[in-house]
């Protein structure tokens, strides 16, 4: 088995790619391991100005969390460091895109809403599915920011997902465009990024999150605690026990 997470740069545009496709490119330890590692070797890389996240395969950009290891290690409250998300518990100057190549759930959604840009495969789809495994979103503060209160409280609250189509309509993502077509997509955006000043781009990245990050600092913690009691419950343990055996989750709200 190779690394679960590769790091490549290409004419200054790193490639960070989740490489288990058997498991939808799950984020089981590995993989966050994985991810940390090269967020943060894309900061300390002086050779690439763009980061590009996506994944292998056609299925899964990234389904979530790893509902099986999440069950077997009995998680509760996910540490704060659970998973790299830029401009939430890491700092990433330079511009980070998201090639969406199929489902990106629950956590495969925070992955592409905490990066600066967003390109996706027709057939991709959106969505914060927690609420069917009785599993927590404090990450989904920026939500109401991206798209109207009324379609934030509509992916949360269905844990339902929308197409590539609908989520270009309502602004998650810049670019749609056949599977065959996502690599050159996501290579033609970071180019003309890369084109320009480089101390202008990241001073635009800055201003165009400066009125957010007050915002989102402010409501954290808040979000936290709201969810903490969810992540401790009854159900939250029983959504991945149901996973892993394959049945129906009995919710007691408790």
């Amino acid at each position: 088995m190779g690394d679960p997470v590769r790091y490549e740069v290409e004419e200054r545009v790193a490639w960070l790619t989740i490489d288990r496709p058997e498991s939808r490119n799950a984020l089981s330890s590995a993989v966050r391991e994985g991810l940390w590692s090269g967020f943060r070797r894309f900061n300390a890389d002086v050779g690439a100005d763009v980061l590009v996240l996506t994944a292998t395969g056609d299925r899964a950009f990234c389904a979530g969390g790893d509902l099986k290891e999440m069950a077997e290690t009995a998680l509760e409250v996910p540490p704060a460091d659970f998973m790299p998300l830029p401009g939430r518990n890491i700092d990433v100057a330079k511009p980070t895109i998201a090639a969406v190549n199929g489902v990106a759930l629950a956590g495969g959604f925070a992955l592409s809403q905490y990066c600066d840009l967003c390109v996706a495969a027709e057939h991709a789809r959106f969505g914060i599915t927690e609420a069917k495994v009785g599993r927590g979103t404090p990450w989904a503060t920026p939500l109401p920011w991206l798209v109207p209160p009324r379609v934030a409280m509509q992916l949360l609250l269905t844990a339902e997902p929308i197409d590539a189509a609908r989520a270009h309509e309502l602004g998650l993502v810049n670019e749609v465009v056949p599977l065959e077509e996502l690599a050159d997509a996501a290579r033609r955006l970071a180019r003309a990024v890369i084109a320009n000043a480089p101390l202008s781009v990241r001073a635009a990245k800055q201003t165009v999150l400066l009125s957010a990050r007050a915002l989102f600092a402010e409501l954290q913690d808040e979000a936290d605690a709201i969810w903490e009691p969810v992540y401790r419950s009854e159900d939250a343990k029983e959504g991945p026990a149901a996973f892993r055996e394959k049945r129906a989750p009995s919710w007691r709200a408790r």
